[in-house]
């Protein structure tokens, strides 16, 4: 319990002594004014009650405070506000217990299962997913840091026709050349035979638009579409040929969605795959037959009528008895929660879904399912970045392993302007650039709120005077070099008189795990990327005020070097929520 906390807890028993009035909660806030004190309670919310004024009520209080507990050493009251400074003793205390106690987690014996990244098998990354796949795993590893147990995990769209695609390309065009043989990348060899699809089938309808075909006609008419779709027949019936080209394929994609989340250091404890889920869902619909869910039409079709709830009629199976995307994913739902004991699945997918996830979570909890109510849809805003910056050979793509090159490149690019790794070897500067770079994208994508739609800039994004992670991750590396020279060992000191800098990053220290527990609620990494953005902010205000190394009182110095540790550590665990790494010199 930090001194927050205390005096919360402190101020409902002094108002319950003075007032008797019991289940009132009054705001303690940091004292941010230039009135003296460390802490501001807000005594509004006891006038309308006590028919007294605020500022009567806060010198009462305040009065109170200092009378019956050993917390205040002086307060004033300005406006209504009142302004308490905090015996010294307390911080000390405060900071110690932090130190005690940094590294434990209060668990919350609930798992949660987040779902993230889920691409196609027919094309690499892209831009879209880096911020999927960032935010997904922030989360996961905030709620692991909250004390829930995590389980990551994502479904991978391995079949259907925009794959029968790229396999049909490959065994017409590709001359039996592989990603081995070329050097190309796994999913980038594979994406390419995809767009070679596209090339050859718009080369096919414009033959038969001058032929004098329709438009519509020529689409399903073109050889090449008909081949695709009679492929995929032969995938769905289990043809040995067409099996074994599909798992061929595949594989190399996976291989290069492996190297690509490596990079991105995410990673996931399960993964689904589409073509051992599109089954999935069938017998749902005759169980919502049953109960007089769904409604079958005169041809045989299903659907779900939700006008009821707002929205429309859903199409769950078609006429010819075939599934459709929502089929699979009620499907795929009901499994994760026979398979895995969750109490909560999320889902992060962008917000051009959100009427999809409303249908699918509307549907579940129609058809019984007592867990629906505990589905939730993270969904987050489209990210864009500059005009003409890194666009792939196709105009319209940002390819994710392009964009993680660029960011190494503009952090060696800044490195070398500055003049700052003069006397590292090349394989330290190699870590340097990448640890830089990555630090820069993920936290200018997750100091955005989710929903939010988001500019990257790259360039912006590697300012180390700025909100930016390399400004983060340097003063980490600063105080490494401090602690370094100061061959710190962690000494507790017991009797020392902090100044208003100390306090204040005591304070800042304090918040981390009430932090951590908002954006846990919230799902929001961005409360963790601005929470650690003010750490450093009121460290480095602490650094210039404070001399640490020249100080010759030995305890006030070691309670600086020992500030300066915590401060450090919190601000690399705050990192890794992001999924951030830190290094020792930059």
């Amino acid at each position: 319990m930090n001194i927050k906390n205390i005096i919360e807890q402190k101020l409902h028993e002094v108002i319950l002594n003075v007032y008797q009035l019991k289940g009132i909660a009054l705001e303690v806030q940091e004292n941010k004014t230039e009135f003296e004190g460390d802490f501001t309670i807000v005594t509004f919310p006891l006038v309308k009650q006590l028919k007294k004024n605020p500022e009567t009520i806060g010198t009462e209080l305040g009065q109170a405070l200092t009378e019956q507990t050993e917390l205040v050493e002086s307060f004033n009251v300005v406006k209504g506000f009142l302004n308490i400074k905090v015996k010294n003793q307390l911080f000390i205390d405060d900071f110690k217990t932090l130190c005690q106690n940094f590294d434990s987690i209060e668990k919350k014996n609930s798992t949660v299962m987040i779902e993230y990244s889920s691409p196609n098998t027919n094309k690499p990354l892209h831009l879209g997913h880096i911020r999927n796949n960032l935010l997904g795993f922030s989360v996961a590893q905030i709620l692991e840091e909250a004390g829930y147990d995590v389980i990551k995990t994502q479904i991978i769209n391995d079949r259907g026709i925009h794959i029968c695609k790229s396999m049909l390309a490959w065994e017409k065009f590709g001359n039996r050349e592989k990603p081995e043989s070329t050097g190309i990348k796994g999913d980038k060899f594979v994406g390419n035979y995809y767009v070679k699809f596209d090339q050859e089938y718009k080369l096919q309808i414009a033959e038969l638009l001058a032929q004098g075909m329709s438009e519509d006609q020529a689409k399903k008419e073109a050889p090449l579409m008909q081949e695709a779709q009679k492929m995929l027949v032969e995938w769905e019936n289990g043809d040995e040929h067409v099996r074994s080209l599909w798992n061929e394929m595949n594989s190399w994609v996976y291989k290069g969605f492996a190297d690509t989340y490596k990079r991105l250091g995410v990673n996931f404890d399960q993964v689904q795959y589409e073509s051992n889920t599109y089954i999935l869902g069938k017998d749902l619909i005759q169980e919502g037959l049953d109960k007089g869910v769904l409604y079958q039409k005169e041809d045989g079709s299903v659907w779900c009528d939700l006008t009821d709830e707002g929205l429309d009629q859903k199409l769950l199976l078609r006429s010819d008895g075939t599934s459709v995307y929502m089929t699979q994913d009620l499907g795929t739902a009901v499994e994760r929660f026979k398979q895995n004991d969750i109490q909560k699945l999320i889902y992060t997918v962008g917000n051009e879904q959100d009427y999809h996830f409303q249908v699918l979570f509307k549907i579940l909890g129609k058809l019984g399912y007592s867990w629906a109510d505990q589905l939730y849809h993270l969904s987050y805003g489209m990210v864009e970045l500059p005009n003409g910056k890194m666009k792939s050979r196709e105009g319209t793509v940002v390819d994710a392993d392009d964009l993680m090159q660029e960011m190494y490149n503009i952090a060696k690019n800044a490195a070398e302007e500055l003049g700052k790794l003069e006397n590292f070897t090349e394989e330290e500067k190699s870590v340097n650039y990448e640890s830089v770079g990555m630090g820069a994208l993920k936290y200018f994508m997750l100091k955005v709120d989710p929903k939010k739609k988001m500019l990257f800039n790259p360039e912006e994004s590697i300012d180390f005077n700025g909100n930016t992670g390399p400004f983060i991750q340097y003063t980490f590396a600063r105080i490494q070099s401090l602690l370094a020279k100061a061959n710190f060992e962690y000494k507790e000191i017991a009797d020392v008189q902090l100044n208003e800098f100390e306090k204040a990053l005591i304070m800042q220290l304090a918040n981390y795990k009430s932090v951590v527990g908002k954006a846990a609620e919230a799902l929001s990494p961005a409360l963790v990327a601005n929470y650690v953005y003010d750490l450093v902010k009121t460290y480095n205000s602490f650094y210039q005020s404070n001399p640490i190394m020249i100080q010759e009182d030995e305890n006030i110095k070691q309670i600086r070097l020992n500030l300066s540790d915590l401060t450090a550590k919190t601000i690399r665990k705050s990192l890794r929520l992001l999924g951030i790494e830190t290094v020792n010199r930059m």
